[in-house]
C-alpha cells in the first residue's frame, strides 16, 4: 500500500484519487476551497467527450479507452455521467472521407450525415458532417459531486477542503499553516488560477463560453441532439447540447486569447464576438442564460496538454480545458503506474 497527495480537486484530481483508493492505497485530497469546488477549472455543466480524431489512429484509439474508463467510473459512482448523444464533425468532401477512413481502421461506427439533418445547426458552406456515435456528453458538475461523495465515504480518503498547498517537495507537501505532509507520490492539478505550489512554465489562455436556451419549438429537437464541432467563420467553432439539466453552451477559437494571467483587465466584446459567429441558423430566437470565461494552461513548446514528472515522486497536470477532462481517465491510468513503481 502507498500513500498518495493529490493536490487540486477537479477532475484529474478525483479521478486519480478514486483510481488509487480503488487499487488499494491511502489518498489524502487538498483542495483552497471547497470539496467539490464550484470555481475550479473543471465546474462546468457539461464537456464534450470526442473519439473520433480524423487522421490520428493512434490519438483515436486513446480516446475510444477514454470513453471506456468513463463507463466504469459511471458504475463504481452508480451515478449517470456520460450522454452517448455523438458528435459531428463538420468537414469538406475529402475531411469527411479522411475521418470515416480513420473510423474504420480503429472500427467506430462513424457515418456521415447530411447539413440538412442538423438544420438548426450552421455549417459552413461546402461542408458535410461525420457523425462519432461513441462521442457524447460528460456531465461534469455531476461527476464532480459523485467524486467527491464516493471519496468521502472510501476509508482510504481523506478529503481536505479549503487547505492551501504552497510547496512541494520529493515525497511531501506543506501547507500554508506551516504543516507538511509526506507522501509515496504527489500529483499536483490545480487550476490555472490557483496559486501554484510548483513553478512551471506554463501558456495560459481565456476562453469565452455562452449559455442559450433555445427557443419551444426546438426544445424537442434539441433533446437528442449530438454535440457539433469546426463550424463557425473559420471552422473553430463548437457547441454542446442541452439535456440532462445542462443548457446549450457555445464557443470558438475566435475568443480564446493569450493573457498573462486569469485577473487580466479585459474589455473586449468577446461575448458579442462569439454570438456573431454563425454557429445556429437562427441565433436571435435563443436565449442567453450566462456568459463564462475559463482559464487552461497548455505547453509553451507544442500549445499541447501537460503531464510532467518534476520529481521522482512529484507530478504536475495543470488545467487543459475540455480535452483534458475527457482524457483525466487516462491521466490517472498514467499516475497509478507510478504509484505502483515507487511502491515496489
Amino acid at each position: 500500500m502507498a500513500s498518495v497527495a493529490v493536490v487540486g480537486a477537479g477532475v484529474t484530481g478525483l479521478v486519480t484519487a478514486i483510481g488509487c483508493a480503488r487499487a488499494g492505497h491511502r489518498v489524502t485530497v487538498f483542495d483552497l476551497g471547497p470539496i467539490p469546488n464550484p470555481a475550479s477549472a473543471s465546474s462546468d455543466q457539461h464537456r464534450a467527450l470526442r473519439v473520433l480524431r480524423p487522421g490520428d489512429v493512434d490519438g483515436t484509439r486513446r480516446m475510444a479507452e477514454a470513453r471506456r474508463r468513463w463507463l466504469e467510473l459511471e458504475s463504481v459512482l452508480r451515478t449517470r455521467i456520460f450522454r452517448p448523444v455523438g458528435v459531428v464533425t463538420a468537414g469538406t468532401r475529402d475531411e469527411v472521407e479522411q475521418a470515416l477512413g480513420t473510423a474504420r481502421e480503429v472500427g467506430l461506427p462513424a457515418v456521415a450525415v447530411s447539413p440538412e439533418a442538423l438544420s438548426p445547426v450552421a455549417f459552413p458552406a461546402g461542408t458535410g458532417g461525420v457523425l462519432d456515435p461513441d462521442a457524447g456528453v460528460l456531465l461534469a458538475e455531476r461527476f464532480l459531486r459523485a467524486a467527491a461523495e464516493w471519496l468521502a465515504a472510501h476509508p482510504a480518503v481523506e478529503l481536505r477542503p479549503r487547505r492551501a498547498v504552497v510547496d512541494v517537495g520529493d515525497h511531501r507537501v506543506t501547507l500554508a499553516d506551516g504543516t507538511a505532509a509526506g507522501a509515496d507520490l504527489v500529483l499536483v492539478a490545480t487550476g490555472p488560477g490557483s496559486t501554484e505550489p510548483v513553478e512551471q512554465s506554463v501558456t495560459l489562455y481565456r476562453q469565452t463560453m455562452i449559455y442559450l436556451r433555445p427557443p419551444e419549438n426546438l426544445a424537442g429537437w434539441w433533446a437528442s441532439a449530438p454535440g457539433v464541432g469546426r463550424i463557425g467563420a473559420a471552422r473553430t467553432a463548437w457547441l454542446l447540447p442541452p439535456g440532462a439539466g445542462t443548457l446549450l453552451k457555445i464557443s470558438s477559437d475566435a475568443v480564446c486569447r493569450r493573457v498573462t494571467s486569469t485577473v487580466d483587465d479585459d474589455r473586449e466584446p468577446w461575448a458579442e464576438r462569439l454570438l456573431a459567429e454563425p454557429i445556429l441558423t437562427v441565433a436571435t430566437d435563443y436565449t442567453v442564460v450566462g456568459v463564462r470565461d475559463c482559464h487552461y494552461a497548455a505547453d509553451p513548446v507544442d500549445d499541447g496538454p501537460m503531464l510532467t514528472r518534476i520529481h521522482p515522486s512529484v507530478w504536475t497536470r495543470p488545467a487543459c480545458g475540455g480535452s483534458g477532462f475527457a482524457a483525466a481517465p487516462l491521466v490517472a491510468e498514467e499516475i497509478l503506474g507510478a504509484v505502483l513503481e515507487v511502491s515496489a
